[in-house]
C-alpha cells in the first residue's frame, strides 16, 4: 500500500512539469484541496490540476485526494471532466462534470484480525463552482456524487493557482 501511495504522490509531484512541457491551454492551474466524504465519513485532503480549456467551456481536472477515518484510509485517484457555464454579470463560474475514480482503501481491522485492502473503481457526478480572489487564484466548491463502489458523497473546497 505504501508502494502505491508512493508512486501515486510522485506521478502528482511531476504533474507541473508535464504541464509546462505540454504547453497547456492558457487558464492551467493547480492546488489544494480539503473537504470530507460520507461512506465512508472521512476528512479528504488532496491536490488537484487543471487544464484551463481543452474545448470551449471543457476542462480536464484531475486530482488526488487522501481521505482518513471511519478505521479506513482512501486514496482517491480522480480522473474528471468539467462543463463550464458563463453567468451574465458574475464572476461566478459555475459548471457540473463526470469522471471516473480509482480509490486504494486500506481497511484497519482490530485485532486478532488482520488489515484489508482493496481497489475499487467508479463515477463520480460533480456540481462545483468557482470564483476569482483577489490574489489572481480561484477559489473552488464542490460536491462530488459517487457512483458505484466509491464514496456515495463528497463535498469539496480548495484553490487553483494558474501556471503561467
Amino acid at each position: 500500500m505504501l508502494r502505491r501511495l508512493l508512486v501515486v504522490l510522485v506521478g502528482f509531484a511531476l504533474l507541473p512539469a508535464a504541464a509546462h512541457a505540454a504547453r497547456l491551454p492558457a487558464g492551467s492551474s493547480i492546488g489544494p484541496r480539503f473537504g470530507f466524504s460520507v461512506d465512508p465519513d472521512q476528512f479528504v485532503i488532496g491536490g488537484q490540476f487543471s487544464t484551463g480549456e481543452l474545448a470551449p467551456d471543457i476542462s480536464f481536472d484531475p486530482n488526488l485526494e487522501l481521505g482518513f477515518g471511519d478505521h479506513q484510509t482512501v486514496i482517491a485517484l480522480n480522473l474528471d471532466g468539467h462543463y463550464h457555464f458563463d453567468v451574465h454579470n458574475s464572476q461566478w463560474q459555475p459548471y457540473l462534470g463526470f469522471g471516473v475514480g480509482v480509490n486504494f482503501i486500506s481497511v484497519d481491522v482490530p485485532a486478532p484480525f488482520e488489515d484489508t485492502s482493496d481497489t475499487q473503481v467508479g463515477g463520480n457526478f460533480i456540481i462545483g463552482t468557482t470564483v476569482p480572489t483577489r490574489s489572481g487564484s480561484q477559489f473552488l466548491a464542490e460536491m462530488k456524487l459517487g457512483l458505484g463502489d466509491i464514496p456515495t458523497l463528497k463535498i469539496l473546497a480548495g484553490w487553483h493557482f494558474p501556471l503561467r
